[in-house]
C-alpha cells in the first residue's frame, strides 16, 4: 500500500476495498468523494502500453480514464461483466462485445501511442517450422488491410458495465494489425465448455461475421491461428491449454469442410 500513497495524497483518494496484486499491476478500489473508482498501478512494460492506449480511448468503448501519472492509471469502476450475461444471453453479450471492438477501432483524431504489431505477437508461433497453422499465420499477417490498434485481450471478462457510459473494454494490450484479430479471442471464452460448444460456435461465428462485417473465412483463420498461439503459451506456461486446443480444432475443423 506503501507504493501508492503518493497517487492517494495527490488525487484526494480513499481506499474502497483491498490491494489486489497480480504479476503485472497492483489494482485498488477507491473512493473519490462520491465517486466509486480503480487505481491501477502497471509493473510490466505491457501494462504501461495498455495505460496509454485507454488514455488514447479517451472512453470511446473504453473505461473512462479519470486520471494518468506516470505508472498510474485512475479509473471509473467498472460493474458486472460480460461473463455473467454471457450465462444467460450469449448472444447479447456477443452482440456488445462487438460493438465495444467497433468503437475501440474507430480513427481518433490523436495519433495512438506506440503498440506492438501482430508480428511480434506471433513470433512463437511463427518460429514453428512445417507448420500449416503458422503458414496460415504468415499469410494472414502479410494482409495490410484493416490495420488499426487493437485491444490484443477482449474478451467477457474485460469488457464491464459502466453506468456512466455503458459498456466499456479494460486491460488493453496495446498491439496493432488486423481488426479480424480482436474479435478471435471471444471465442475462447467465457468458459471452456461454452467456447467449445459446436452449435455455440457456429452461432457465434455467423453473429460476428455479420455484425462485424468480416467473412466467416476470415474469422475461422484468425481463430485458428490465435488458439494455437493461446495454446502454446499455456504449454509453455505449464497448464495443458486444453479449451485453446478444442476451440483451435473446432474451428479448423469448419474451416476445412468449407475450404
Amino acid at each position: 500500500m506503501a507504493a501508492l500513497a503518493p497517487f492517494l495524497s495527490c488525487w484526494r483518494l480513499k481506499a474502497d476495498g483491498r490491494l489486489m496484486t497480480t504479476a503485472t499491476s497492483l489494482l485498488l478500489p477507491v473512493r473519490q468523494d462520491s465517486r466509486s473508482l480503480m487505481l491501477k498501478v502497471a509493473r510490466h512494460s505491457e501494462e504501461a502500453r495498455g495505460n496509454r492506449l485507454m488514455v488514447w480511448y479517451d472512453g470511446d468503448g473504453a473505461a473512462p480514464v479519470v486520471a494518468r501519472r506516470g505508472a498510474c492509471l485512475l479509473l471509473l469502476r467498472g460493474g458486472p461483466s460480460l461473463a455473467e450475461l454471457s450465462q444467460h444471453d450469449d448472444h447479447a453479450a456477443t452482440r456488445h462485445l462487438c460493438a465495444v471492438a467497433q468503437a475501440l477501432h474507430r480513427g481518433r483524431a490523436r495519433p495512438p501511442p506506440r503498440l506492438v504489431t501482430l508480428r511480434r505477437w506471433f513470433a512463437d508461433l511463427l518460429t514453428v517450422r512445417d507448420s500449416p497453422v503458422s503458414a496460415m499465420a504468415r499469410a494472414l499477417l502479410d494482409d495490410d488491410r484493416d490495420q488499426c490498434p487493437l485491444h490484443g485481450d477482449l474478451h467477457h471478462g474485460n469488457v464491464l458495465w459502466f453506468e456512466e457510459t455503458g459498456w466499456g473494454a479494460i486491460d488493453p494490450k496495446g498491439l496493432l494489425g488486423h481488426r479480424a484479430f480482436d474479435y478471435a479471442n471471444l471465442f475462447l471464452n467465457p468458459t471452456a465448455r461454452m467456447a467449445a460448444d459446436p452449435a455455440r460456435f457456429l452461432a457465434r461465428l455467423r453473429q460476428v461475421s455479420e455484425q462485424a462485417n468480416l467473412p466467416e473465412l476470415l474469422l475461422l483463420r484468425w481463430i485458428v491461428v490465435w488458439a494455437t498461439l493461446s495454446a502454446l503459451w499455456h504449454k509453455e506456461e505449464g497448464s495443458n491449454g486444453a479449451a485453446a486446443r478444442a476451440v483451435a480444432a473446432l474451428a479448423g475443423s469448419v474451416l476445412a469442410s468449407r475450404s
